[in-house]
């Protein structure tokens, strides 16, 4: 009992493997929380741009504002004019400032107070001067004018900035920051229900400092609200705290401090358990937070989603009044020093998050990732891991793999239409993590128990198959029984040139030793391009391409892999000449045809190989290339099968020995575009030639191969045609002659 209890199974492993992704799933490490975060910037990203509400805009103070008010800070006289226009033209119906004013703006004043004062002391009186003076004082005082335009608005929310920590502060001292508390104490929130006891040490983020603007605009404002933002570990602005506790208080943030002027003053209600908050509620307004009071901002897109209209515009009344009337006008920096990193972008405005904010709670469109969805995602993976390791034990690899891709874009799109419709942010990292690491191990262990079929078929035929046929025969045994099929391929022959005499130089072991070598690395090069070596014979090498495994471009590669054979062959000849070994050249032939390629010989006794006559005439073009000095000879099937992917040149039509049909052969020279300029000048010289050649213009023809040999004196086939046309000039050819060299000897 206690034996089958503990012997592994594919179930088993499944389960097991599910138990560790939900465990990780629990605690949640650092690398998957980011990887689920760039997910949920892909949503954002795939979802593309929503229409905000149109109840908002954006006053910028941007480079144009710039331009034209000077380098900031701008005199907050500046700024009560904006109040002033939005508040008198413009009828807007809530102004925030995503601005700290928190040093008085008094330099020209005191300027002023100093003139002032040494007239005193040197009591000098001049009524127009002291005139003058009072004017300039009442002109400059910069900050009684936005006190006063403020006041009169009564529509001004300003922002106060939290520090979190004293390592925030820079600079900054604790000490000269305390003055600033009673300037947003009023600002906290004023209902505040408690479920327990509990909830009054509920866990919320705790301020360490505030700076906000000074006391007298701060008197004045309609609501004050902080500006602070949560970026996540890879600095992306995703969520706002909607409450932050400072000195046992519990203060809102500026969206919600907007929001509630605009709707008239409602009540803003907080609700805490024990576990942290449990409702925020403004007016009949519902926002979602977590037991923390993080609220997830629901971007609609990129920047400039929602209105931008430049400050120096707004004050210069360029805009039409009708574009700001009612609504809510935002007014913050989009330029370098305040702009935050967003699903949607890199550069985005800090104003723009909280006019976001605004939009999702008066549309009530938001992004939510309630309490309940991490027991939901432990549920769904549980679900899917048992089902998993269920069926992939009962499926065929090839099935289980499919219903493991099947299983990925399913639980994509539900999570795309959940996100989009319902507005939940689901896990996507664990349940795809889940799926590939269950489908992984069940896999795994199937092969390790499960498939010795195929183990065995891999120790038994290995030695004796192309890799390619081993893993044909491991997905279909059926494969092993006798028969072929009838395909167009490319048959490859080579052999040794004068291997006889080499042979007899050599001891018996060095030439098993020599043999080898050749055999092994001419082999590699054939299985680097995917075709089948069929046999060897001594020192021959039977090969094709294009089976078992179909491929379209089976001529190109068989000729690249001639081409690679001979450049490795010149390396090795350095390297057996430095050993005192024999230089070995060796000569291949290729053809391009339909054959017979299957498993040949008998029940007990097989070997995967081709047969036809394409098969011979490649086996004869091999051996003809010593009637030529070439090296490689290839039918006119096999170089334009290979789509003018390689260099050669038209050398003959011969009929050989057994067939009827003449057949056009070229020599391969070399991949395209890789032979030369004398190469290619002997070529153009050789076609001239042959054309003549097959006119009947002797004379003419072997002027033309002449010149090829003057060019390169080692062109065997120009050696060969100058003989021809010697033999031709003395005796002419029988009429009829058809320009076919017939060949007596195999």
């Amino acid at each position: 009992m206690l034996k089958r209890i503990f012997t592994l199974t594919s179930f088993k492993i499944g389960f097991f493997a599910t138990l560790v992704v939900i465990v990780v799933y629990f605690y949640d490490p650092l690398f998957f929380r980011l990887v689920d975060q760039k997910a949920l910037d892909m949503k954002f990203k795939s979802r593309g741009t929503m229409q905000p509400v149109n109840e908002i805009a954006i006053a910028a103070i941007d480079e144009k504002s710039f331009d034209e008010l000077g380098r900031w800070p701008w005199p907050r006289s500046t700024q009560a004019k904006l109040v002033d226009i939005l508040t008198g033209y413009y009828k807007v119906k809530v102004i925030g400032f995503d601005v700290v004013f928190s040093r008085a703006d008094d330099s020209d004043l005191n300027t002023l107070k100093t003139l002032e004062g040494k007239l005193e002391r040197k009591k000098i009186q001049d009524k127009r001067l002291t005139n003058i003076i009072r004017q300039e004082k009442r002109r400059v005082d910069h900050d009684s004018r936005f006190e006063k335009s403020i006041k009169k608005s009564g529509k001004v929310v300003l922002g106060y900035f939290f520090f979190m920590s004293s390592e925030e502060m820079g600079h900054k001292k604790k000490e000269d920051l305390d003055k600033y508390i009673e300037n947003i104490i009023d600002s906290n929130y004023k209902l505040v229900f408690y479920r327990s006891r509990e909830a009054k040490e509920a866990p919320f983020r705790n301020a360490y400092a505030v700076e906000s603007s000074i006391k007298r605009l701060c008197k004045v404002a309609k609501g004050q609200g902080y500006l602070n933002y949560i970026p996540d570990d890879d600095g992306s602005v995703r969520r706002i705290p909607m409450v932050i506790k400072y000195q046992d208080r519990l203060f809102p943030s500026f969206p919600l401090m907007v929001i509630r002027e605009y709707l008239g003053s409602k009540n803003l209600i907080l609700k805490v358990a024990g576990f942290g908050v449990e409702e925020i509620r403004l007016g009949d307004a519902l926002i979602p937070t977590d037991e923390r009071g993080h609220f997830l901002v629901n971007y609609y897109g990129p920047s400039n989603t929602f209105p931008h209209y430049s400050f120096t515009d707004i004050i210069h009344k360029r805009i039409s009044p009708d574009k700001l009337k009612g609504k809510i006008v935002l007014v913050g920096s989009t330029s370098v020093e305040d702009l935050k990193v967003t699903p949607f972008d890199r550069t985005f405005p800090g104003v723009e998050v909280h006019a976001n904010v605004i939009s999702n709670v008066l549309s009530q469109q938001f992004i939510v990732r309630p309490d309940w969805i991490k027991m939901f995602g432990i549920i769904i993976m549980f679900l899917l891991g048992i089902i998993m390791s269920i069926l992939l034990p009962r499926l065929k690899t090839i099935y289980g793999f499919g219903f493991a891709l099947f299983l990925i874009p399913s639980y994509f799109f539900i999570d795309r239409y959940l996100f989009i419709h319902k507005g939940l942010w689901l896990t996507v990292v664990y349940p795809v993590v889940l799926i590939v690491f269950v489908y992984a191990e069940v896999t795994l262990f199937r092969y390790m128990t499960e498939e010795k079929e195929k183990r065995f078929i891999r120790g038994a035929f290995g030695q004796y198959l192309s890799p390619k046929v081993i893993e044909q025969l491991m997905d279909d045994p059926e494969m092993l029984k006798l028969g072929g099929e009838r395909k167009v391929l490319t048959a490859f022959f080579s052999d040794v040139a004068g291997f006889s005499s080499v042979s007899e130089k050599l001891e018996p072991e060095e030439l098993v030793e020599l043999l080898n070598d050749y055999l092994t690395e001419m082999s590699r090069i054939i299985l680097k391009y995917e075709g089948t070596v069929d046999k060897y014979e001594g020192d021959a090498i039977i090969a094709f391409f294009g089976a078992p495994l179909s491929m379209e471009d089976h001529a190109l590669k068989a000729c690249l892999v001639s081409i690679e054979m001979q450049k490795r062959l010149q390396t090795l000849r350095e390297k057996w000449k430095e050993e005192g070994m024999p230089e070995l050249f060796c000569r291949i032939g290729l053809n391009t045809g339909p054959m017979v390629v299957g498993n040949m010989g008998s029940k007990t006794r097989m070997d995967y190989t081709i047969m036809g006559d394409a098969v011979n005439l490649a086996s004869r073009l091999e051996g003809i290339n010593k009637q030529y000095h070439t090296s490689i000879l290839i039918t006119k099937e096999t170089y334009e099968s290979t789509n003018g992917g390689v260099e050669a040149r038209e050398l003959d039509v011969i009929r050989v020995v057994g067939k009827k049909e003449p057949v056009s052969i070229y020599e391969l020279l070399g991949k395209k575009g890789d032979i030369g300029e004398k190469k290619e000048k002997a070529i153009k010289v050789f076609n001239d030639g042959l054309q003549q050649y097959r006119e009947g213009k002797w004379e003419e023809a072997m002027d033309c191969f002449q010149k090829v040999l003057d060019i390169d004196s080692n062109d065997g086939p120009s050696t060969i045609y100058v003989e021809r046309c010697k033999e031709f000039i003395n005796n002419q050819p029988p009429d009829g002659w058809d320009g076919v060299f017939e060949y007596q000897e195999k």
